[in-house]
């Protein structure tokens, strides 16, 4: 009796490198010897793994935003110096204006502008920099109050954003180049120390690894505490409601939507209770805060403006915006649930975030550092991804000019709009991109390397229950608009023998790990944050 012969079993993919799969990578190679061979071996060192090289490179980055902000450190801002040097950050300021250099206790001691967390976490940086003041002397170096103020959170800083890279890396799977976009984005460069953004973005980078990991409630939970920070990450649950529907996996969400608001009713519950009117004061100054400089709604007032020959004043749209926004909500979920293939949960995080920037009268210019990891887990594409980055960094130039006025050598707000509209367009052409990648999955880079959503968790391997896409969305010469899908996985989410081979085999989670006239800072933080 013979014995049926085993299926041969396919050969793992090797492990994606950018020098030889992405374009711009591998051009830039040349200057270094050239593309990754064929015959290179990777992994054969024990120490320096992908996320060890990719913590370095972070560190890299961050040293150099710290040379980029040490003009300011010291807080002597004579001659309108953090204009004119480009290092500008609301650390130094609000040192000062929260009573933080008095000893104030924000929300017990003063009212603070920002979501609870963030006051906790600027309080820490205090209260530390107070110990280090107090003792030092002759082995430590002293500094003026303001400029340890300013190191310690720097240091808080830069430990949250070696958390955000961990977390790309962990999301992106054996992708895990992927990463080093993030690990080298430009923006950190200018923006890692203006504010307390990246406080926020480790907590939701940590919120969705968890969520990859089939642990909704505890994803819940940590989006919950990024929402206490800064209160983007609650945008997570559009996406997040959209595709559990899609995929019958509601329960999901509910334990997703009940930890989070459970974990934001627990830090903001007490201190609303002890102190009410300090808790009230950040979401009085979102209502009356008018369109940002930054913003779409104040390039259109400045320029209806000078049609009409009149000064350009300060236009409060608070609805016409929260219509904008819920309108990018209702898209974005229209998009999963009709694309013909389940959109991978970061190109939908990515359009979200990046719909209510261009969307909300509020874009303070550390706020895109929200949609480094999203926009690299959503399309990682290194041209695309540095052409947008160039955008951003080159922004600050031209804010903080406008800011230091035509008088001083500064310019007109002329070509701080021109640079807010290059930047937006370079952010919709992301945007285009994603959403082309949705509707062709065929040609997301992802899910040609055979893998569904390295960031899916509980939305991978599901029954796909999308609505039947329009003909807009069908790739040419797709009857059923199930063509496309990447190779060896079936379009509805299930897998065949190669796929089940690649998920036992291939697919392991990363190991280890001053003021204007406007009354507004130059980061546009110093009346209000969201």
């Amino acid at each position: 009796m013979t014995t049926p012969a085993r299926p041969p079993v396919p050969a793992a993919r090797p492990l994606p490198l950018p020098s030889r799969d992405d374009p711009a990578v591998r051009a830039a190679s040349t200057a270094i010897g050239g593309p990754w061979g064929r015959h290179g071996v990777v992994g054969q060192r024990r120490f320096w793994t992908p996320l060890r090289v990719l913590l370095v490179l972070t560190v890299f980055t961050l040293l150099l935003a710290w040379l980029e902000k040490s003009p300011c450190q010291d807080g002597d801002w004579q001659h309108s110096l953090q204009y004119t040097h480009l290092c500008y950050s609301d650390v130094i300021p609000l040192f000062f204006e929260e009573k933080l250099n008095t000893g104030a206790v924000p929300y017990a001691g003063h009212a603070v502008e920002y979501p609870v967390l963030t006051g906790g976490f600027m309080a820490l940086a205090a209260w530390l920099g107070r110990r280090y003041d107090a003792a030092a002397g002759d082995l430590l170096p002293t500094m003026p109050p303001v400029q340890t103020y300013f190191t310690v959170t720097a240091l808080l800083l830069a430990a949250c954003m070696l958390v955000v890279t961990w977390s790309t890396a962990a999301l992106a799977r054996r992708r895990v180049w992927d990463a080093a976009m993030v690990a080298l984005a430009p923006l950190l460069v200018v923006h890692a120390y203006t504010n307390w953004d990246l406080f926020a973005v480790a907590l939701a980078g940590v919120g969705l690894v968890a969520w990859q990991r089939r642990r909704p409630g505890l994803a819940g939970v940590l989006l919950g505490l990024g929402a206490a920070a800064k209160l983007y990450p609650v945008l997570f649950l559009a996406p997040l409601l959209a595709l559990c529907v899609r995929t019958r996996r509601l329960a999901a969400f509910a334990w997703a939507a009940g930890g989070a608001a459970v974990a934001w009713a627990a830090v903001n519950l007490p201190v609303a209770v002890a102190y009410p009117q300090a808790w009230r004061r950040f979401f009085e100054l979102n209502q009356s805060r008018s369109a940002d400089f930054d913003t779409l709604w104040y390039g259109f007032e400045y320029l209806l403006a000078r049609q009409q020959h009149r000064p350009a004043g300060t236009p409060h749209v608070n609805v016409v915006a929260a219509v904008a926004i819920v309108a990018v909500l209702v898209a974005v979920c229209v998009l999963a649930l009709w694309a013909r293939r389940r959109p991978r949960l970061p190109q939908l995080l990515f359009l979200t975030v990046a719909g209510f920037l261009l969307a909300n009268k509020v874009w303070s210019p550390q706020y895109s550092l929200w949609l480094i990891p999203l926009a690299v887990l959503a399309r990682p594409s290194w041209r695309a991804f540095l052409v947008w980055q160039a955008t951003e960094c080159v922004l600050w130039v031209p804010r903080l000019l406008w800011f230091l006025g035509t008088g001083s050598k500064g310019v007109d707000y002329q070509w701080f709009l021109l640079a807010v509209l290059v930047r937006d367009a370079a952010l919709i052409g992301y945007c285009v991109f994603v959403i082309r990648d949705i509707l062709h999955p065929e040609r997301d880079v992802v899910r040609a390397w055979g893998e569904d959503d390295p960031a899916g968790g509980v939305l991978v391997r599901t029954p796909d229950g999308g609505a039947a896409a329009p003909s807009w969305a069908l790739s040419p010469g797709s009857a059923d608009g199930r063509a496309g899908s990447a190779p060896g996985v079936e379009a509805g989410g299930g897998s065949g023998a190669a796929a089940s081979f690649r998920v036992a085999a291939d697919f392991r989670p990363v190991a280890g790990v001053g003021d204007t006239e406007f009354g507004r800072n130059a980061s546009g933080e110093a009346r209000n944050t969201t």
